[in-house]
């Protein structure tokens, strides 16, 4: 079993939203967004949504978040898309990160699809 670090063990789901967006931000993710799906969704709390400017960009922007947290040993999650780098799809139960291609992020339009959803300020990260 692994262990969660201590000083992360009680983190709240926003908490880790927060620690995945300040990782991408880091890494020049672009048009981030975080959503907050409690009052709409029983799968999960936060939707993070963010572009890349090209394949790689996106793969290295999945990555870059995994690793973070993997690192902290705080979530193990699911990936799905990473080989293609079109729309990478990262579950960690709680928050769910959606690291898309500029054009494929506009095309599926989550945003759009989720509108009743609150917004949390990025910039309190």
């Amino acid at each position: 079993m692994k262990k969660i670090r201590k000083k992360y063990i009680e983190k709240s789901s926003l908490e880790i939203a927060r620690l995945i967006s300040r990782t991408a931000l880091d890494k020049k993710a672009e048009d981030l967004i975080i959503l907050d799906v409690r009052e709409l969704s029983t799968f999960t709390d936060y939707f993070i949504i963010m572009s890349g400017r090209s394949t790689r960009h996106v793969q290295g922007l999945a990555e870059a978040v995994d690793s973070e947290l993997r690192s902290k040993k705080l979530q193990e999650g699911s990936t799905e898309g990473l080989q293609e780098g079109h729309w990478v799809l990262l579950d960690y139960g709680d928050v769910v990160v959606h690291v898309f291609y500029t054009d494929d992020r506009q095309f599926y339009d989550l945003e759009g699809l989720w509108h009743d959803a609150p917004r949390v300020a990025v910039e309190e990260i």
